[in-house]
This record gives structure tokens, sequence and C-alpha cells, in this order.
């Protein structure tokens, strides 16, 4: 063989992946009725929780039981500018939704992780759980957003003066979105950042040792992954049109743990396929089995998890490519003599 020729055999599957999950949202709508783009649309939305998350957890070793705090707080942002601002436009709202995502990010991150050398995973996961439920508390008692009910209604999110409402329209709108985060977040981690906070997530003291500011990385990153569950909230907001507080809540935090942990960590396809893999059968479970199906469900979690530890994308990917890719090489190069 000569040297530099590429392999099948060498052609990593991740990138597969990403491109056959990406060919199955496009199509999806021309197969599916009316009320499953509407239910897809739900996923797509969900999907940024989950991939906020495993950027935090999977790529920085952050334990965070609290990303539905950024992700239901700038719904609420985004609800507030919608009713009394009418700030509708997706060019608006998006970066609003963003904005409110990192922010709040940003002084959870500056509270539990800067200035710390190094901090425990208890220590993190205790600290945003906790911020989880404050802020969720918070919102019940807040008569200016509706208290427990939230806010009901607002208007609707617009393009170029449009209304946009649920259906193919809002389902491509959340897809182009949801690719041009996704190609954002894996164009970090497969840089030298990326392969920085994979480092940290392994041996965050060693990594230290080397002179870098571990706990400036983790802010750095946090606040990234608010940012992205931001957009999500915001999507989610004007998808549902309605916010209330639980969309801060522990209950839906926890759901993005699961997503991930089911989906594989550290991949960044994961995320998706977990989201993809638990809703779907949630609503198949619901439809015919709908006095046991949350049992049903939670064993077969449980089964996936306890057979396969790395989740569902192990079933395809080895362990040397779910631990780390970088650089923007696809194919691997074997040298040798011709």
């Amino acid at each position: 063989m000569k040297a530099g020729e590429k392999t099948t055999t060498q052609l990593e599957i991740i990138p597969l992946l990403e491109v056959a999950t990406l060919a199955c949202f496009l199509v999806l709508p021309s197969f599916v009725s009316d009320y499953l783009t509407i239910y897809s649309t739900r996923i797509i939305i969900l999907c940024f929780l989950a991939l906020s998350f495993d950027l935090a957890w999977g790529f920085a070793g952050i334990m965070s039981f609290g990303q539905a705090v950024f992700y239901g707080v700038a719904g609420y942002f985004v609800a507030i500018a919608a009713r009394d601002l009418e700030i509708t436009s997706v060019l608006a709202v998006i970066p609003l939704a963003a904005l409110a995502g990192c922010t709040l990010a940003l002084v959870t991150g500056l509270i539990l992780l800067a200035g710390r050398s190094s901090t425990t995973m208890i220590f993190v996961a205790l600290g945003t759980l906790i911020g989880s439920y404050a802020a969720e508390r918070g919102l019940r008692g807040w008569a200016y957003i509706g208290g427990q009910n939230g806010i009901p209604s607002f208007p609707a999110i617009t393009i170029a003066g449009t209304d946009l409402t649920e259906g193919i329209g809002y389902y491509y709108l959340c897809l182009v979105i949801l690719v041009v985060v996704y190609l954002a977040i894996r164009y970090v981690t497969r840089s030298q950042l990326g392969l920085v906070l994979s480092s940290m997530r392994e041996n965050e003291t060693r990594i230290a040792y080397f002179g870098y500011r571990t706990g400036v990385l983790k802010v750095i990153v946090f606040t990234f992954a608010g940012g992205i569950a931001g957009i999500g909230g915001g999507l989610s907001a004007f998808y549902e049109g309605f916010v209330s507080p639980a969309n801060v809540g522990v209950l839906l935090s926890t759901q993005a743990v699961i997503y991930v942990l089911l989906g594989g960590t550290g991949t960044r396809i994961g995320a998706v396929i977990g989201v993809i893999a638990i809703e779907g059968m949630s609503y198949w479970l619901s439809d015919n089995y709908r006095e046991i199906w949350p049992i049903v469900l939670s064993m077969l979690l449980l089964a996936v998890v306890m057979v396969r530890p790395a989740g569902l994308v192990s079933l395809f990917v080895s362990e040397s490519e779910r631990v780390g890719s970088f650089g923007p090489r696809i194919w691997s190069k074997k040298r040798g003599c011709d």
C-alpha cells in the first residue's frame, strides 16, 4: 500500500453517524405525519440541552445537574421580550436566548469553578443541583412572570415579519440552528482547546502542572454550554407557546444527564442519539402500553446502561475514537512502503 493511501477500514465512524443522522432529520417530514413532524421538532430542541450537558461533562468533566436552568431562564427571557417588547424576530430571539444562557452560566461558573485549582465532581453536581431547585422555587413565587402558571401566551416567532408556528417551517428552522451549533461544538472539541479539555477530563491535576488554569478553562466551556442550552430554551418557548417553572427544574436537568449517558458521553452525536432513542421509545411505549410504559422504559434504559456502559454509540465506535479525535483529518494515514 502506498504511503497515505485511504482505506475504508480506517474511516472514522462518528462522522458517518453524524451524516446519517442529519440525512434522517432532513427527509423525515416527507415520510411521517404532521403530528410526528411536530413531535420531532421537540426532539431537535431537546438535542440542544443534551449537547450542552455533553460539552460540559463529556469533554470538560463538569458534572452539571443544572443545565435546565440555562435552558429555562433563556426561555423566560425571550418570552418576556416577546410579550413586553414585541421582540419576535428570529434574528433577535436566538442571540438573546444564547446571551441569557451564557450570562447565567458565566455567573454560575465563576461561583463554582473559578479561582479553584481543582473542583470535585460532587461539589459541582450538588452546587448546580441546588441552583436548579432554587431557580424553580424562585420562579414559582414571582408574580411578574406568572408565578406557578408561568407565561401562558406571547406572540409567535417571526422570520422577515412572517409568523412561524409549529409545523414543517419551525421544524427546519430548529434543524438549521442545531446543525450550526453542532458544527461549532465539533470545531471546538476537535481543536487544541478540545484536546486540553479532554486531557483535563481525564486528569485535571496533571494538566494544571503544565501551567493551564483549569478553573478558567472550565468557566469558558461551561459558559459556552450554557449558551447552547439557552438557544434550546428560546426555541422551546416559541414551540410550546408558554414557559413554566418546570423548564428550569431538576427533572429536566436529570433528563439531560440520561440522554447523554444512554447515547454516549464525549462524542457529540451520542447526545443526539440519546435524545432520539429515549423520546422515540417514550412515544411508542406510551402509545402501546399506556398503563406501564414508564416502568418498561426505565427497565430498558437500565438494561442498556448495564450492557453498554459507554452508551449506544459504543455499538459502532471504538474506544480510541470515542475518547477523542483532534485536528481536521477524517481519514487515518498509514505509513509504509510502496
